[in-house]
């Protein structure tokens, strides 16, 4: 086989972290699947790279603003308070906030942004980043084990380059985060091979195709239990030929999941090591730039044999190396055998028994022989840096102005709803009532309400089971402002962190007039803390109506 320039991504501080014991996803099992691979020699056959951690600044790219700015901040003691009380940013117990979580997904990001870079510039054909490939996340919550995506991130650096990206995702679980970024666009094909049916995430039947403008670049390809390497192979192969076709990608992101592996723990395929990385010596024979990412995959040993043996077939030294282990610091993880394999088991395979195999292939295809020509986009030369990462300056922002720019476009993005909304309700045409106008209001006001207040459905990839999350008039202690116990009231922004004392005395009459300068009397004479009434966004400050020819010191009896 012809040689190809392989770069690959690796930081050996991955491996120390922990997402918690008991919790199935194990990071370790990357610094696993590094020795083996230095065992086997390839070392001196790639360019090894340890990647920059992507900054907050890069995450943005997709994340919020809060959510990134949450993720650099949590710890496990104050995970309660800031998810306030797990219905925000890590929801469920699939995500925990471990030590170190921020510093982890700037690794696994920042790998894959370099891979995205690397191939970019041209300076390398195939890209690996076994750290990356965390497909569940969202743009502003973590799902699925995944906190930062970083393979959206990618994406978004590949498209600054070319004109067309597809990714193909062969982790047992649907790539929904990745889909549900890329859904509108035609830039991106995203296709997905997975598992479905009362199992996580529950989405990506064949009728998500995509929206707009993206309307059958999402392509899903369901499956069921135990599929083997044939049956994989015969649905595989076909699909991606035809999307090779018809979309002509300019470069290829493969999510390499080691979950759809036969004996998986959360997995339910029955594949093996070179039925899974068939799909890595099938995308390499096309001379396609291409990405290979990490993903899935918990049953720690067999992760790493699967990942060693795609990056043999990345270098096309498949067939040279021994399949007898070589010695390593991890050899009796992988006994009783001590071989380069994973076994396939007995197994059903229920696509073969239904026929449903068939007809989920044929469905495929016509959805991409729908599709018109490959799309084209206007193409520039974009700058691989700005102006002052190129001279070495770097931004220096105060931690306040960063707070203040944040809740400044999270009130704008509110304004923008509220103003959209208002234009919603103006009546069709000028015969409607006020009445009409004013009882479709009314409706569509109750029903966002009656949405906030409903649960919201989350499924958990431990279990596979949908548990409620609560909305936010019910459990969102984030939305009182302080008042009565059984009185709610919409968030207030700028709130004040200070405490300050919520009731004063009614003052007499002879004091109304103090010239206490924190401190504002309303009509009733209660006396009101400016600071208090400020870090409230103005309430218990009511207006005084005063003649406006008097002044102040008019009417102060004491000046």
């Amino acid at each position: 086989m012809s040689k190809r320039r392989v770069a690959y991504y690796y930081d050996s501080d991955v491996g120390a972290y922990t997402y918690g014991l008991g919790h199935p996803m194990k990071p370790h099992r990357i610094k696993l699947t590094h020795d083996l691979v230095s065992a086997y020699d390839m070392m001196d056959k790639m360019h090894i790279l340890r990647p920059k951690r992507a900054t907050s600044e890069a995450m943005t790219a997709f994340h919020t603003d809060e959510y990134v700015h949450f993720l650099n901040r949590v710890t496990p003691e104050t995970a309660e308070e800031l998810t306030y009380h797990g219905t925000r940013f890590l929801i469920g117990e699939d995500n925990p906030a471990f030590e170190g979580l921020f510093e982890f997904c700037s690794i696994s990001a920042g790998g894959t942004l370099g891979a995205a870079q690397r191939i970019a510039s041209g300076a390398a054909d195939i890209a690996i980043n076994w750290a990356g490939g965390l497909h569940h996340a969202k743009k502003r919550e973590a799902s699925g084990f995944c906190y930062i995506n970083d393979i959206v991130l990618g994406i978004l650096e590949l498209l600054r380059t070319y004109p067309r990206v597809l990714y193909i995702d062969i982790d047992c679980h649907h790539g929904d985060g990745v889909e549900e970024a890329f859904y509108t666009t035609d830039r991106v094909m995203t296709c997905s091979f997975h598992k479905f049916g009362e199992y996580f995430p529950g989405t990506g039947t064949q009728d998500d195709k995509g929206r707009g403008k993206g309307k059958g670049y999402a392509v899903n390809v369901p499956l069921k239990d135990g599929i083997t390497d044939e049956s994989f192979k015969s649905v595989f192969e076909p699909v991606i030929a035809k999307i090779l076709e018809v979309f002509r990608p300019s470069a290829v992101v493969l999510q390499c999941g080691a979950d759809s592996l036969s004996g998986d723990k959360l997995g339910c395929f029955n594949i093996t090591m070179h039925g899974h990385a068939h799909c890595v010596q099938f995308l390499r024979k096309q001379n396609i730039p291409l990405i290979l990412l990490g993903g899935g995959g918990y049953t720690v040993k067999n992760v790493a044999r699967a990942w060693t043996y795609e990056t043999a077939c990345a270098l096309g030294i498949e067939d040279d190396i021994d399949p007898n282990l070589p010695w390593n610091e991890y050899f009796e993880w992988f006994g009783p055998r001590y071989r380069l394999e994973v076994m396939a088991n007995n197994m059903d395979d229920c696509n073969v028994k239904d026929g449903s195999l068939e007809k989920v292939r044929i469905t495929a295809l016509e959805q991409l022989q729908g599709l018109p020509c490959a799309p084209s986009v206007g193409m520039h030369d974009v700058p691989s840096e700005s102006v002052g990462e190129h001279l070495g300056l770097r931004k220096e922002e105060d931690e306040l102005d960063k707070k203040l720019a944040q809740h400044a476009r999270y009130v704008y993005q509110l304004q923008e709803s509220d103003a959209t909304s208002s234009e919603e309700d103006q009546p069709d045409s000028e015969e409607d009532s006020e009445d009409s106008s004013a009882s479709r209001r009314y409706t569509r006001s109750a029903h966002r309400a009656a949405e906030r207040r409903a649960p919201k459905k989350r499924m958990s990839l431990i279990t596979n089971q949908y548990y409620d999350v609560p909305g936010q008039e019910d459990g969102f202690s984030h939305y009182d402002y302080g008042g009565p116990s059984n009185r709610k009231a919409k968030r207030r922004f700028f709130q004040a962190s200070t405490s300050w004392d919520h009731v004063y005395p009614t003052a007499p009459a002879e004091s109304m007039h103090s010239r206490d300068p924190l401190r504002v009397l309303n009509p009733g004479g209660r006396k009101v803390a400016v600071t208090e009434a400020m870090g409230r966004g103005g309430r218990g400050i009511e207006d005084v109506n005063m003649d406006e020819d008097r002044e102040w010191d008019e009417m102060d009896p004491n000046p």
